[in-house]
């Protein structure tokens, strides 16, 4: 004799499928109500996040704390020259560099390609230049734009530590030549410039 078990008399619903039959379990009504309350929620949700107040979106929100993380790094290294000196040394200083690469992610990849190999503009991993003579040039470009606006002025949309260190970054692209759509686009000019090393402070006596 079998042994009769709840589940033997417990309520089943009409649907059977090849003998199988399903037990009558509604939804507990706290999942029902939570569920009626998220839809009731969700345009309030988006009127608050995405009806364009500025600061309240995650995007801007991320921005922010983008920003004031830049602010704190840029507190360790001040204000920077975009020189032959500075430049030939930031680019020698790879968590520095890795900066230079976040801004030029987040700006160029657009015209130069993910990896600087060119798209619009020119591929920046060849040893051919169209506006640069020297590693100060990139600076200079990316403060006033070239090619009658093809390439557009950044110095009112980047601060100037991104200029130098994203130029830094650009320059660390030389010599990779890699695989690119484009040709050779101007001339070869001579090697970027050995970084002066930094003297070590001498003890007072």
């Amino acid at each position: 004799m079998s042994q009769v078990t709840e589940y033997d008399n417990a309520p089943k619903t009409d649907h059977a499928y090849d003998g199988i039959e399903e037990f009558d379990n509604p939804l507990p009504g706290w999942w029902k109500w939570l569920f009626v309350a998220s839809i009731v929620f969700s345009p309030f949700y988006f009127l608050f996040y995405h009806g364009g107040a500025a600061g309240r979106s995650v995007e801007d929100q991320y921005g922010i704390a983008l920003a004031e993380n830049t602010r704190l790094q840029f507190a360790e290294i001040g204000d920077l020259n975009p020189d032959e000196a500075t430049l030939a040394s930031y680019m020698n200083k790879p968590n520095w560099v890795r900066v230079g690469q976040s801004v030029f992610k987040a700006n160029c990849i657009s015209c130069h390609g993910r990896e600087g190999e060119g798209q619009v503009g020119p591929n920046l991993t060849d040893e051919y230049y169209k506006n640069v003579k020297n590693i100060e040039d990139i600076a200079k470009v990316i403060i006033n734009g070239a090619g009658g606006g093809a390439m557009p002025k950044w110095s009112d949309r980047l601060h100037p530590n991104e200029i130098v260190l994203v130029s830094a970054y650009v320059a660390t692209l030389r010599g990779q030549n890699i695989e690119s759509n484009r040709g050779p686009e101007g001339k070869n000019i001579p090697p970027w410039p050995e970084p002066v090393e930094d003297e070590p402070e001498t003890p007072e006596e």
